[in-house]
């Protein structure tokens, strides 16, 4: 059967009149569904989260924000493709290295025949733009802070979180208010297969990190944080090029596959002190044990408290085991996390 489904577009433009003429045009098209305008970049971002269009055209001169500014924000949070409409031929090229997949001069409303022209271009690479790839400037990204408040080059450094009921909210508010200069995170949350894929994706569209649910042999690089697959424990590794992942089925370890103790104990043995472990709400001890041997490794230990646990059992456990040197409040977690790596927090 064949897919009729249309492609979705936002119109970002200052100009009321353009944006009314754009989208009366542009829903002439069978394929394309016109499903909002924004006046300007605050507009757009509200727009962006709230419908979740398949393409943007991006006005570039606007007040508030620029359109590049915008794309050079846009673009890290939610990559999707964006096509420049403009008159400046220096505003395009700049555009273009922000992260926009095309762009469309501005018709000339003084030349016969300019707007036609002009919409059946736009349509053309609407429709192009909805099969490009998008969101590559997250991989391969080296800090601009490379150096701990510990004197540790960040990337030898690692964050280990774990978590299990009411962790899924828990690590959103975490991961989705951290900086880009972050050392490579690695997540355990109890959690099915193909769920795993899912909250990884819902996390890499949320945040400015690059969010992937682990691979075996992924390497964990800064700015990447690679979620555990469901029924696959994930172990950190080292070798000569820096730190990788295993990703591998296995038995229960502590109830769990992927299990937390899991991920800590690896990664004691792997990064030692250059590493910070956060271990959050859940039901049970899994955690717990590998955190203290992540402590004893020299690491830095995190802890959510009582008061904002889901469920505050993983995290007493560990506590009361002598395994967390700070517990804190979910909301200031994140911070702390960036206080000890001397990173300036959201």
């Amino acid at each position: 059967m064949k897919n009729t489904r249309r492609i979705r577009v936002l119109i970002v433009d200052d100009s009321i009149l353009f944006r009314e003429v754009l989208a009366r045009e542009l829903s002439k098209d069978f394929g394309i569904e016109v499903i909002g305008t924004a006046q300007d970049p605050f507009d757009a971002r509200d727009k962006i989260l709230e419908l979740k269009p398949d393409v943007v055209t991006l006005d570039v001169e606007m007040p508030k924000m620029d359109g590049i500014a915008f794309l050079k924000k846009l673009m890290p949070q939610y990559p999707l493709p964006v096509i420049v409409v403009s008159s400046s031929s220096e505003n395009v090229l700049n555009s273009l290295n922000a992260g926009a997949v095309d762009f469309v001069t501005k018709p000339d409303t003084g030349r016969s025949g300019s707007l036609p022209a002009f919409i059946n271009e736009l349509i053309v690479k609407i429709k192009i733009a909805s099969t490009a790839k998008v969101g590559g400037f997250k991989k391969d990204y080296e800090p601009v802070q490379f150096v701990s408040s510990k004197g540790t080059d960040m990337r030898d450094m690692v964050v280990a979180i774990g978590a299990s009921t009411g962790g899924t909210e828990a690590l959103y508010r975490i991961i989705t208010t951290l900086p880009r200069d972050m050392p490579g995170i690695l997540v355990v949350q109890h959690m099915p297969p193909v769920f795993t894929r899912l909250y990884a994706e819902r996390l890499n569209n949320s945040c400015p990190l690059e969010v992937k649910e682990a691979e075996d042999g992924d390497l964990l690089k800064p700015g990447r944080v690679i979620i555990a697959a469901g029924e696959h424990h994930l172990q950190l590794k080292k070798g000569s090029s820096g730190f990788y992942v295993k990703s591998q089925p296995g038995e229960k370890v502590s109830g769990h596959c992927p299990s937390v103790d899991v991920l800590f104990d690896s990664v004691a043995q792997a990064a030692g002190a250059q590493a910070i472990g956060v271990i959050l709400t859940g039901m049970g001890s899994d955690g717990a044990k590998g955190l203290l041997n992540m402590k004893k490794a020299g690491a830095w230990t995190i802890g959510q408290d009582e008061s904002t646990s889901t469920v505050y059992g993983m995290p007493m456990v560990a506590y009361n085991i002598g395994a967390v040197m700070k517990q804190l409040p979910l909301g200031k977690i994140a911070q702390e996390i960036c206080d000890h790596l001397s990173l300036e927090y959201k």
